[in-house]
């Protein structure tokens, strides 16, 4: 039997990073997949300023040992999740080095981080763009405060493009799992005579239980998505592929909604 690929969850011993790990489990269950709990030692970034190399200093001395960051994610999971199939592992090597090479397996990659200072901000925003730059699978960089998948829809961003397929796929499986509605968001903004509903008619098909709401808005892909995510739980859009910079990976929408999405933003690399 092919072995299931697993959720893989990035924890760094935060509040914030435990509930994404119980998120992450959620998902995992409702999938019916295991989930793979990692830690990993901080990114220490591109040439590091004295000031970034300090705090990382000053976080590091102060964290937990790995084994008591991994105990307290796996026991935030197993209150919820008796069940669910659970592995942890403790990584020395870089967390997006280690999070990039799990993906080459993983069904999704989760990165959950805590709420920290400015300098150790910029760390954490390298890590994840590194991360969806690089992952062989979609990859979430997880915000808010649900533990868990709630009835709220998911939001979808819709193009005809081929890159956006992957993004596509994803959102549908994943509303069919959670039993929710999808909404998707199609922007006409500087072109496009593409009808959302035929792009759409394919996975409408193959997933017949999942109720679809299609927008389409004459504005700028960022700024319409947006729009409906006051009500959502999960984003999800595509990305343009390998390319030297995070930036050029992403496009403008991807990098807007990883800055300004109130929920977690799932990105979905080209196969």
């Amino acid at each position: 039997m092919t072995e299931q690929r697993p959720v893989v969850v990035g924890v760094d011993g935060s509040e914030e990073a435990r509930t994404a790990a119980r998120w992450a489990a959620a998902v995992a269950e409702r999938l019916g997949v295991p989930v793979h709990v990692v830690h990993a030692r901080p990114d220490p970034g591109h040439n590091p300023s004295d000031l970034i190399a300090a705090v990382r200093a000053a976080t590091e001395a102060a964290a937990d040992p790995p084994e008591v960051v991994l105990a307290a994610a796996e026991k935030a999971i197993r209150a919820e999740h008796p069940d669910l199939p659970l592995q942890t592992g403790y990584f020395p090597e870089p967390v997006d080095e280690v999070l990039v090479a799990l993906s080459a397996t993983a069904k999704l990659v989760v990165l959950g981080s805590d709420k920290m200072s400015v300098g150790a901000a910029v760390l954490v925003g390298s890590t994840t763009l590194t991360v969806v730059e690089r992952a062989r699978c979609p990859v979430v960089a997880w915000r808010g405060v649900a533990g868990s998948p709630s009835g709220a829809p998911i939001v979808v961003g819709v193009t005809a493009d081929a890159d956006a397929r992957p993004a596509l796929d994803t959102a549908f499986e994943l509303a069919d799992a959670l039993g929710v509605d999808l909404v998707a968001v199609h922007s006409t903004h500087r072109s496009s005579h593409e009808d959302p509903r035929a792009v759409l008619e394919p996975l409408t098909r193959r997933y017949p239980g999942v109720s679809v709401r299609v927008v389409v808005e004459d504005d700028k892909p960022s700024r319409a998505l947006l729009r409906h995510l006051a009500d959502a739980q999960l984003v999800v859009v595509g990305s343009r592929g390998r390319g030297v910079l995070a930036g050029a990976v992403l496009g403008s929408t991807g990098l807007n909604l990883l800055h300004h999405s109130p929920v977690p933003t799932l990105i979905c690399r080209p196969v």
